[in-house]
């Protein structure tokens, strides 16, 4: 339905130019926002003024039209009825001709779309013409850029993104699943994100005042566009189990401040030590498609970091996001009906070329990012249990887990039903301890292992049972409380109690039978004796490298007492037997050396069993002549460990 299209008269184009063409290519050529803009407001007043208001005659002589209203006066007595001249009396009614502004040939809508269009021509005109852009830059120079990280130190991470007269505050947080954005779906499964941008244009950004309320779909849609662009570059949940919030605020807009949120989100994701894989910058892209209307040569003219009046007066707004090596997002709006692939490969290398400066600009960050966690970043930490341990930490409808945070101050206890834990906390001390409680609830004791300090639960007549770690217990047997007998249990040991234990055994049901007598120092060793036992021989030591033989000889005691000690030297290739022969005899001197009335013979031998393994370990050698030791007295001697009287 072209024709219930309204289009501006043609004549229109021909009087905004013969008003406002000089004075509007002077302010074209004011390189600051806030300026250029007030001399284009002042300017579109002027037109406007004398196209509508004060009735711009053309050099046709066109004239105004005046018009009559009727006037409604009161009815007098017709002898007292005066008619002032100018006036046509009708009879009651008098008609008084009433001048009118002259009627405006322009309506304002087409005086401002006419003004908007003539300014967009002059604009194009002098870049391809001249080569000079409004702030004076070339087709393809950038604006001078300037970052600061660190600017709000309570923040997790932080920067202030500065290129030309667009301004971005980007601030990243971190924490934990629970700051997860949910996302609703028509599924029953819950969705989370764990990165995302929000990008906030308030009003006083382009100098308006107005009410911030909910996120615009421009917001939404920049919003998104920055997240897409830095998504690529975080590091898996594996690597850094953190959720990531990047908030853009833009403090000053004249150019893409989208891109300006994907180069400080960058920087501020490195200033909260994020461990991304690289930088990314980005940059928007503008065209002045037909150049041959303004003097060109008709090829495209492609644009690098446009402007807000570039990107309002040129054909393209093309914004392109990544590194040195490819492209991580994109988007573009365009005026025309299309471009050709030679036009967009143009674009892309040379938007290229504009984000490698953008990211050396980048590096030149003053103060840099600090790349490592913020002191008042949250503490994660990632544990690995049994899956089928995972109720013991959770416990009946979560009293378990809830009593663990309160005992030990975390923030929040993340289970998965793959065995993850994530503990996450704002000190290291409340971490280490949740963490001991956790690995206490869920770790497999194995035999061998030593628990200190443990609390005695119970007492029984049998033993104690003794609570190796939190709801774990364990029975320590009487016969493994002491090293000496102990009759009862309860009369060393009460509930309460803290005890060393050891794990000695796990039986075929899982019960634990654990040993404090393992753990307690062994006695020191008793010397030999020689007390008298009856019927069963006393055992020593097989340790012992040296066989010896000690015979004592007691006279009466009337006569001299005489003592003979006798080690037999032939006993050194055989020193698995210890023998001790002590011979007491009592008896009268007499020239036939009888016997001794009364004799007594103590042996002291090894065990059978020690000496039959020790003669089988040991090769057998032909036994030596055996040697007698002669008493210096001329008394008994002592042949082969026997003694021999007479």
């Amino acid at each position: 339905m072209h024709d219930a299209i309204k289009l501006p008269p043609p004549e229109l184009y021909k009087h905004v130019e013969e008003i406002a063409g000089a004075e509007l290519v002077e302010a074209l050529q004011i390189k600051n926002k806030i300026p250029r803009r007030k001399a284009l407001s002042a300017l579109e007043a002027k037109v406007l003024s004398k196209l509508t208001e004060d009735g711009f005659v053309s050099k046709d002589d066109a004239t105004t039209i005046i018009e009559t209203l009727p006037d409604l006066l009161e009815v007098e007595e017709e002898d007292e009825e005066v008619v002032v001249d100018g006036e046509v009396d009708e009879g009651d009614f008098h008609i008084k001709p009433v001048p009118k502004k002259p009627t405006p040939l322009f309506s304002e809508v087409d005086v401002k779309l006419v003004f908007k269009e003539v300014s967009s021509k002059f604009l194009r005109r002098r870049i391809v013409e001249g080569g000079k852009r409004s702030d004076g830059r070339t087709p393809e120079e950038l604006r001078l850029i300037n970052s600061r990280c660190g600017l709000l130190p309570r923040a997790h991470g932080s920067v202030l993104f500065t290129r030309g007269e667009t301004q971005s505050l980007a601030v990243v947080t971190l924490g934990d699943k629970q700051m997860a954005q949910r996302i609703d779906n028509l599924v029953d499964e819950d969705e989370f994100k764990r990165f995302y941008l929000q990008y906030s244009f308030p009003p006083s950004c382009v100098g308006e005042v107005g009410r911030a309320g909910a996120p615009s779909r421009r917001e939404i849609g920049h919003g998104m566009l920055a997240e897409r662009a830095l998504e690529l570059i975080l590091p898996s949940e594996d690597d850094f189990p953190y959720t990531i919030r990047v908030e853009s605020t833009i403090t000053e807009s004249n150019g893409s401040s989208s891109m300006a949120s994907v180069c400080g989100g960058c920087l501020a994701l490195q200033d909260a030590g994020v461990p991304v894989k690289s930088s990314i910058a980005g940059i928007a892209m503008g065209m002045v498609l037909d150049t041959k209307e303004f003097g060109g040569d008709g090829a495209p003219l492609i644009l690098s970091d446009i402007t807000g009046s570039e990107d309002a007066s040129g054909d393209m707004d093309f914004k392109v996001a990544g590194n040195d090596y490819g492209v991580t997002a994109f988007q573009m709006d365009i005026k025309v009906g299309g471009i050709t692939i030679p036009v967009m490969q143009q674009a892309l290398l040379q938007a290229r070329e504009g984000r490698k400066h953008i990211l050396v600009e980048m590096s030149k960050c003053f103060p840099p990012p600090s790349k490592k966690l913020s002191k008042y970043a949250p503490i994660i930490h990632v544990m690995k249990v049994k899956p089928d341990k995972i109720n013991l930490i959770i416990g009946t409808g979560g009293k378990k887990v809830r009593s663990i945070i309160e005992e030990s101050g975390v923030e929040s206890i993340d289970t998965q039903d793959n065995g993850i834990v994530k503990i996450t906390a704002k000190d290291l001390s409340s971490l280490e301890k949740s963490k001991a409680i956790i690995s206490n609830l869920t770790m497999v004791p194995t035999i061998g292992d030593i628990f200190r300090n443990c609390e005695i639960k119970s007492v029984a007549p049998y033993g104690v049972f003794v609570e190796i770690s939190p709801g774990r217990e364990g029975l320590c047997h009487i016969s493994e409380l002491s090293a000496s007998y102990l009759p009862k249990a309860e009369d060393a040991f009460k509930v309460g109690d803290r005890v060393d234990v050891k794990l000695i055994e796990i039986n075929e049901k899982g019960q634990l039978r654990l040993s404090r007598r393992a753990l307690l120092p062994d006695p020191s060793p008793e010397k030999s004796s020689t007390k008298q036992h009856s019927g069963s021989p006393i055992k020593e030591s097989t340790d012992s490298r040296k066989a010896s033989v000690k015979v004592k000889l007691q006279k009466a005691s009337s006569g001299p007492k005489s003592d003979v000690e006798v080690d037999n030297a032939a006993s050194t290739e055989d020193k698995s037997l210890d023998v001790k022969v002590t011979i007491s005899s009592k008896y009268k001197p007499t020239e036939a050396n009888t016997p001794a009335e009364d004799k007594f013979v103590k042996r002291l031998v090894s065990s059978e069993k020690d000496t039959l393994e020790t003669e089988k370990s040991r090769p057998k050698k032909k036994r030596s002549k055996p040697v007698v030791n002669i008493p210096r007295n001329g008394e008994s001697p002592v042949v082969n460990g026997e003694a021999k009287i007479g």
